[in-house]
């Protein structure tokens, strides 16, 4: 069995081969659009969910949410691998 962090390697090296989200592509979700979807995917299932400061609660503009609706293993490694694109990307932009 593959530990959590392999997972989410393996989920990122897909967005990266199979969808062509690179990190230049990556770079145009400037406005914190990687780390929401990440955090709306975690928060999948909890009985949570995630807001702004006004608590709208976000959408799922990628349609994400419908996709993984019923894989929470699968959840969490689509977030953890958003999670590594938005670190790449503000690494990228230093």
């Amino acid at each position: 069995m593959k530990t959590g962090i392999e997972l989410i390697a393996i989920e990122r090296q897909e967005q990266i081969e199979k969808h062509g989200f690179t990190i230049s592509h990556d770079k145009e979700h400037r406005d914190g659009e990687l780390a929401i979807n990440a955090a709306t995917l975690t928060a999948m299932d909890t009985g949570y969910s995630v807001t702004d400061k006004y608590f709208i609660e976000y959408p799922d503009d990628w349609g994400l949410c419908d996709k993984l609706k019923n894989d929470r293993i699968h959840q969490l490694k689509v977030a953890g691998a958003l999670i590594a694109a938005e670190i790449d990307r503000l690494q990228a932009v230093e």
